[in-house]
C-alpha cells in the first residue's frame, strides 16, 4: 500500500507541474472506492492550485476565475499510482481516472480499485472534513515534540506496532515504516504504547523521522505497484533492516529477523535488538 513516503513523492512530483494548469477534461472509468461526487464536466475550465497532502491523502484545490471552486481529494488505496502523462494513451483496464489539463493529463491506475477521487467544496467541509477527521499529527509537525507524543502513547493500551498503524495518534508510520523505526529504536511492536517510558517514545520519534526522511529520499518503496508520475520505482526496500527479511541476520546484532502476522499484516522485528 501506498503511505506517506510514497504520497509525498507523488505530491512533490505533480505539484508544480500542474499549479495553474486548466483542467479540459475529466474521464471516470470504472467506480472507485467512492463516487466522484459531481458532474466530471462542471470541472471543466477549473485551475489546479498547490497540491497539499495530508496523511495518505492528496488533495488538489480548484479555483475558476480566481475564486475557489472545490477540489479533489484523492487516495491510492491498496495498489494506486498516478502518472502525469504528456500525451496519453488509451486507457488500460486498470486506468480509472484521467483528469485532462493544458499542461499533461493526471492518470490513476488501481488494479485493486480501492483508490478514490472525490470532489468536496473545499478540505475543511465534507465529504473531504469527514474522510480526514480522525487523522493524527504529521510526524514532521513541530507541534509534535517528544512529549507530545509521550502523553498521547500513554492514553493507549494497544502494542505500539497497532497504535502506529491506526494513524489516529501520528500519521504516516505505515506497516514498513513502523517496523523499520521500531527496529531503529529498539522497541519490541508488541510493547504496550502505555508503558513505553518518555525517553523511548523520544527514540522513537526520531527513529520514524529519519526512517520516512530515508525512505523520501530513496522515492518511497515498491513491493508491487507503486511507481511515481515519471513510471520510477521507490527503492526504500533495498535498504530495509527488518522488514521482508525474515530469516536473514539482523545487521545490528546478527540474530535471525522474526516475522509474525496480526490481523492480516506482517510484522518484522529483532527479538535481540528490541525490547518490551
Amino acid at each position: 500500500m501506498p503511505e506517506l513516503p510514497e504520497v509525498e513523492v507523488t505530491r512533490q512530483g505533480i505539484d508544480e507541474p500542474l499549479r495553474g494548469a486548466q483542467v479540459l477534461g475529466v474521464r471516470v472509468g470504472k467506480p472507485l472506492r467512492w463516487p466522484l461526487g459531481c458532474a466530471a464536466e462542471s470541472l471543466v475550465g477549473t485551475r489546479v492550485g498547490p497540491v497539499e497532502r495530508r496523511g495518505k491523502y492528496l488533495w488538489l484545490p480548484l479555483t475558476r476565475a480566481g475564486q475557489p471552486a472545490g477540489g479533489l481529494l484523492m487516495h491510492l488505496g491498496m495498489s494506486g499510482s498516478l502518472a502525469l502523462l504528456g500525451t496519453p494513451g488509451a486507457p488500460g483496464p486498470h486506468d480509472h481516472f484521467d483528469l485532462a489539463t493544458d499542461r499533461g493529463t493526471l492518470r490513476l491506475t488501481d488494479p485493486r480499485r480501492f483508490g478514490a477521487v472525490v470532489f468536496a467544496p473545499a478540505l475543511d467541509e465534507p465529504p473531504a472534513s469527514r474522510l480526514l477527521a480522525r487523522l493524527g499529527i504529521e510526524p514532521f509537525d513541530a507541534a509534535l515534540t517528544p512529549e507530545a507524543l509521550h502523553q498521547a502513547l500513554r492514553a493507549r493500551r494497544a502494542p505500539i506496532k497497532a497504535v502506529l498503524l491506526a494513524g489516529d495518534v501520528i500519521v504516516g508510520a505505515g506497516n514498513i515504516y513502523a517496523c523499520e523505526a521500531l527496529h531503529a529504536a529498539g522497541i519490541h511492536p508488541n510493547t504496550p504504547s502505555d508503558r513505553l517510558s518518555a525517553r523511548r517514545a523520544a527514540a522513537l520519534l526520531l527513529a520514524l523521522r529519519s526512517t520516512l526522511a530515508r525512505a523520501l529520499a530513496a522515492g518511497g518503496s515498491t513491493l508491487r505497484d507503486f511507481t511515481d508520475v515519471h513510471g520510477m520505482s521507490g527503492s526504500f526496500q533495498a535498504e530495509a533492516a527488518v522488514y521482508g527479511r525474515a530469516g536473514q541476520p539482523c545487521r545490528r546484532c546478527a540474530r535471525p529477523i522474526r516475522r509474525v502476522v496480526h490481523a492480516g499484516r506482517s510484522t518484522y522485528y529483532c527479538a535481540g535488538c528490541q525490547r518490551r
